[in-house]
């Protein structure tokens, strides 16, 4: 087959773009911020009914998990009892409760961002870990007059190093290695609660310390990681996670006693728990599935309402088990929880917070919860009025957003008659019309956020059609023309040609330079002048070799009739819409494999009595793969089905080295082995990873993936023995990382590759058995079935045992 690399100068091209956009992209994150500067910060007027404010975040608790009964493990009790008594009082008894439903990403960064800073961050931030602030933003804490903060190191330092004032939020933090996924976690909560409890202690010896803590406005945040982390490592469904969550409510229930007796029950305290997401059954979070998005929130103390319990609503299935439907449940989004926090305590709004104030939350005068969301109103239209004021004077015949742009439905008039109507007393009708200034504020933000997307999305479309086209042109023009082409040559283009050269080289420098200028006068973002230039680079060649598409098509009209040309392309569209509804529904990817085991039918006569063996393992290997991807991506533990798929490894290894006198892969897959055996009995005794395990299995790391590199280096190997080194190497990765069927799949689809390059080895010397060059032969249509067949497989290798959300379900805790 021909070489299709790609020219040199092309490929440098695209290494400059993409380099300088990645650069400029750092230099985005670090150089702007959200609206932080240039706005006004709100708050209530009136004297707020708390003090002091403890925010109590149990890191990937779920909803139902925590509200649920469950069967009692001492059998005491023949009813169902509840893990966390104390939070189940406060619901039926003291405080108001519901849900807080997330967005994706369901991480813990943005998560806490939410609650306590009041928006959703972008998902860009994904690529700094969610652990450091790739841009300012304000939050609770910020605007406190003072936050103690407990917990994990992961979480902390974002709001402490984003603060204006760096000695206002104090961390007290346990290491990373405490982070163990190899044990159960719930000492990483306790240790939160110890610590609080010398904070308190070491206030009455310290006088400084004893002041701030009796100061009004003042948040104390703790954070508990040890649910996120069982959950991690047994799942939401394992007595580990159960047990945590009774060690959250007793910490709970003997914090609030603490703080109660030092403030001498002076009644000025609100408590609010939450958590930043929820738990899969697998034990992962990140997606938008309900085990993730669904959170509880409690509230209760000072200011905060009683449970409703005159005709309570809010309860639909997802609560039916809750046996809760005596008091009222009010649900909210995430980011409704910083607004609510504010209130509390009577601090300025966090300037980024786009929640709404749940009201229903609030016990308090009407004119005290009229004002409350008057704050809130002015707080999140002032976002809308800074990034509009931005907005207008960059943008070119800019579009205002129309709904807040007329006489009746503007900023300042629905302002003015809230105002009005909370003189005259009409508290209803101005909470009313703050509903309706937020809910446009906050869709005029989301059109001035996305106001450049049409923009946008056409110059990045046409970038990758062009890049499309500028592949699809060399590969004609290289490898399907004849060498007899005029179009084979540059040096032979007619003067007609060169013409029309000129006036797509004039229009293309013409069209960069209008678009750049447009950029530089909307002081638009770096990124965006890459687009730009990627965009009219590719567009531009495209045009130059439009005569080479004609040809081809000329070309491929001659060498089969044109309905068999339609036949390919409709064909071949219908298989990429086939591989894209397998994003959906996973189980087409076995109804591919199911066709793949009939393919030796269509083949020709000769391929197929020639090679009936090789064709029977292939029909197998695919039925064999077909199964993978109809079994569930949710799965439990079963070791020994890694046991079995590394034994099915270790017998194809020997069998394939046979010849070689080194066994150094072999050796390694077995010892992963047993690395897996021991070390999965040792943690469901709780010991813990040992340590010899962990050596191991660094080693193996090292002498696995280095083998390919140096085994039979500088000599001449047969292709399949080489693949097969490449493909045995990885295999003591998946057997140690694998909980499941993972490596089988891996076993069947490895074997089921070499299979297909067997087959198509065969089919292309049939094909051309009398050429004498077949190195060098020109490509033709049938050839795109190799790159479909490839297509096909790196989706199998991505989604055979996971889906797009979750692509594998590795042991987190032997990672």
């Amino acid at each position: 087959m021909a070489n299709l690399a790609i020219p040199r100068n092309t490929l440098l091209f695209i290494g400059i773009i993409f380099h300088v956009t990645y650069i400029w992209s750092i230099f985005d994150i670090y150089f702007t911020s959200p609206l932080v500067h240039g706005m006004t910060p709100y708050k209530v007027g009136l004297s707020p009914p708390a003090r002091r404010l403890v925010l109590i975040v149990g890191d990937g608790l779920r909803a139902d998990k925590l509200f649920q009964l469950h069967p009692d493990e001492y059998g005491i009790s023949d009813q169902q009892i509840t893990k966390a008594p104390f939070l189940r009082d406060i619901i039926l008894n003291h405080g108001t409760f519901g849900v807080s439903h997330t967005r994706v990403p369901t991480e813990s960064r943005p998560g806490h961002v939410a609650i306590i800073a009041g928006f959703y961050e972008d998902v860009s931030a994904v690529t700094k870990g969610w652990k450091s602030n790739p841009v300012e933003f304000d939050s609770v804490f910020n605007q406190s007059r003072h936050t103690w903060s407990f917990g994990s190191p992961d979480i902390l330092p974002m709001f402490a190093d984003g603060a204006s004032d760096p000695d206002k939020v104090e961390t007290f933090m346990y290491g990373h290695e405490s982070e163990n996924f190899a044990k159960d976690a719930k000492d990483l909560d306790v240790w939160v609660f110890d610590q609080f409890a010398q904070l308190l202690a070491n206030s009455s010896s310290n006088f400084k310390l004893y002041q701030q803590l009796h100061d009004d406005k003042i948040v104390i945040f703790l954070h508990l990681l040890g649910l996120d982390t069982n959950g991690h490592a047994y799942g939401p469904h394992s007595k580990e996670y159960m047990d945590n969550i009774k060690v959250v409510d007793e910490g709970i229930s003997k914090t609030v006693e603490l703080i109660e007796e030092y403030y001498d029950h002076d009644g000025k305290t609100a408590y609010i728990f939450t958590a930043d997401h929820g738990m899969s059954n697998r034990g992962n979070h990140g997606d938008g599935h309900p085990d993730n998005t669904r959170t509880p929130i409690i509230a209760w103390g000072a200011g905060v309402k009683k449970p409703n319990k005159t005709h309570p609503i809010g309860h639909d299935d997802f609560s039916a088990d809750w046996y809760l439907d005596e008091v009222q449940r009010n649900d909210v989004l995430q980011a409704d929880i910083a607004p609510l926090m504010a209130s509390l305590i009577g601090i300025n709004y966090p300037v980024n917070s786009v929640g709404e104030l749940p009201l229903v939350y609030l016990n308090n005068t009407p004119l005290f919860k009229a004002q409350s969301l008057f704050v809130n109103a002015k707080e999140i239209s002032e976002q809308y009025q800074v990034k509009y004021e931005l907005k207008k004077q960059t943008k070119i015949m800019f579009k205002p957003f129309a709904p807040l742009s007329n006489s009746t439905h503007n900023r300042k008039a629905l302002l003015g008659k809230v105002q009005e109507l909370i003189d005259a007393g009409q508290y209803d009708s101005a909470e009313a019309t703050c509903e309706v200034l937020i809910q446009l504020s906050l869709e005029g933000l989301r059109y001035l956020q996305t106001y450049d997307w049409l923009m946008l999305r056409s110059i990045v479309t046409a970038g990758y059609v062009g890049w499309i086209l500028y592949s699809l042109k060399y590969t004609l023009k290289e490898h399907c023309l004849p060498n007899n082409s005029p179009f084979k040559k540059s040096d032979t283009l007619s003067n007609e040609s060169v013409t029309i050269a000129k006036y797509i080289n004039f229009l293309a420098i013409t069209s960069l330079v209008v678009l750049v200028s447009i950029l530089y006068i909307q002081e638009s973002s770096a990124t965006y002048y890459t687009y730009v230039m990627f965009a009219v680079y590719f567009c531009w060649d495209d045009l130059l070799g439009y005569k080479i598409f004609v040809e081809s098509y000329k070309l491929a009209l001659i060498s089969r009739s044109s309905f068999a040309l339609v036949g390919y392309v409709i064909g071949h569209i219908l298989a990429l819409e086939l591989f894209v509804y397998s994003y959906f529904e996973r189980s087409i990817l076995s109804v591919c494999f199911v066709l793949a085991a009939l393919w030796p039918l269509v083949m020709p006569l000769n391929v197929r009595s020639d090679n009936k063996l090789l064709l029977i393992y292939w029909s197998g290997s695919c039925l064999a793969s077909s199964i993978f991807t109809l079994m569930p991506v949710e799965k439990g533990e079963d070791i020994s089905l890694v046991i079995y798929g590394g034994i099915l490894i270790l017998i194809t290894g020997i069998n394939s080295m046979v010849k070689s006198s080194k066994y150094t892969i072999e050796e390694n897959v077995g010892l992963s082995m047993v690395i897996v055996y021991d070390t999965t009995s040792k943690l469901k005794e709780k010991i813990g990873l040992p340590v010899i395990n962990q050596y191991a299995a660094w080693i193996i790391l090292v002498i696995a993936t280095a083998t390919p590199f140096f085994y039979g280096f500088g000599k001449q190997q047969h292709y399949l023995k080489r693949l097969t080194t490449i493909s045995l190497a990885f295999a003591p990765l998946f057997v140690i990382l694998s909980i499941s069927y993972e490596v089988l799949f891996y076993y069947f689809l490895t074997q089921t590759l070499l299979l297909w390059l067997e087959i198509e080895r065969k089919l292309f010397s049939s094909e051309h058995s009398k050429q004498k060059n077949e190195g060098h032969r020109k490509l033709e249509m049938r050839d795109s079935r190799i790159s479909l067949i490839f297509l096909f497989f790196i989706k199998v290798g991505f989604f055979g045992t996971g889906n797009v959300a979750s692509l594998s379900s590795f042991s987190l805790q032997s990672v």
